[in-house]
């Protein structure tokens, strides 16, 4: 069996000062996004987005992760822990980000971005959605470093096998891999493709919601379960739940339909030509 590395959670210390591993992975996602939504503004202009636009929505994005992150991980998963311990909530940098906190950050932030523009809400997500999942899986990478959010135990027999001596000696599914695998990989890769032609409004938005919500959903039966509001279940967990109503939202979307497709050279939406 393979035994977690039990890597030094900080990467640089600089006297008092310390960068931490899960830091940098946060780094490197804001990085992949600027550099993904550079390849993607150029290459599908009429998606209605430049590259000097790409500041503001990775401003607006990191505040929304941020803020959402931390209050989901502390509504959705530890509020017994915040609320006996409220100064925990503000200290980011020892981990605790629930995604689907800062998904719906990010929903609230983009939606506070486009009204600034004059855009419609889904031509924004529409336009971010295949720039996260590269930037989710490096949080999950961040996850493994960090030694947390481990798997369930797994067959000893099982080549990759884990053993997180922080938890026990007994072998674990590495979850934090699977998730950075489907979660970052699998997702990048669907999503990119889908959206490298022009789509009906809101439908890269819809594959988003389906994808990572089949995909985290797969992946907590690997994963041990949170406590969260409900208490640990093994049937179906925190993370469970909160990717269904993602799942159902997406084929809500997909089926509803959307509006005509953007077209390479057409004119930007709230910049002299009609939202998509």
């Amino acid at each position: 069996m393979l035994v977690h590395p039990q890597f030094d959670p900080v990467a640089v210390a600089l006297g008092p000062l310390s960068v931490r591993w899960y830091g940098l992975t946060y780094l490197a996602a804001f990085v992949l996004f600027l550099v993904l939504g550079r390849v993607r503004a150029r290459r599908l202009p009429g998606v209605g987005f430049t590259v000097g636009d790409l500041d503001d929505l990775l401003f607006y994005g990191v505040v929304g992760v941020i803020v959402g992150g931390r209050l989901g991980q502390v509504l959705f998963y530890e509020p017994g822990h915040y609320l006996a311990h409220p100064a925990d909530i503000v200290a980011v940098w020892k981990g605790g980000m629930s995604f689907h906190g800062g998904f719906l950050g990010v929903l609230v932030a983009m939606g506070l971005y486009a009204r600034r523009r004059g855009l419609a809400f889904w031509q924004v997500t529409d336009f971010i959605a295949p720039l996260v999942p590269l930037g989710l899986g490096c949080g999950r990478i961040g996850n493994f470093i960090n030694g947390e959010l481990w798997g369930r135990i797994a067959d000893p027999g099982l080549p990759w096998a884990m053993v997180f001596p922080q938890v026990d000696m007994l072998p674990r599914h590495p979850s934090q891999l699977y998730q950075a695998l489907g979660e970052g990989l699998l997702l990048f890769a669907l999503l990119w493709l889908y959206a490298s032609r022009p789509r009906p409004l809101r439908h890269v938005s819809a594959v988003f919601l389906i994808g990572y919500g089949c995909a985290r959903f797969a992946a907590e039966w690997f994963r041990e379960p949170d406590a969260g509001i409900f208490g640990h279940s093994y049937a179906i967990s925190m993370g469970q739940w909160l990717s269904l109503p993602m799942v159902l939202a997406g084929l809500a979307l997909l089926l509803a339909g959307g509006g005509p497709a953007s077209r390479p050279g057409a004119a930007p939406a709230g910049k002299g030509g009609h939202p998509s």
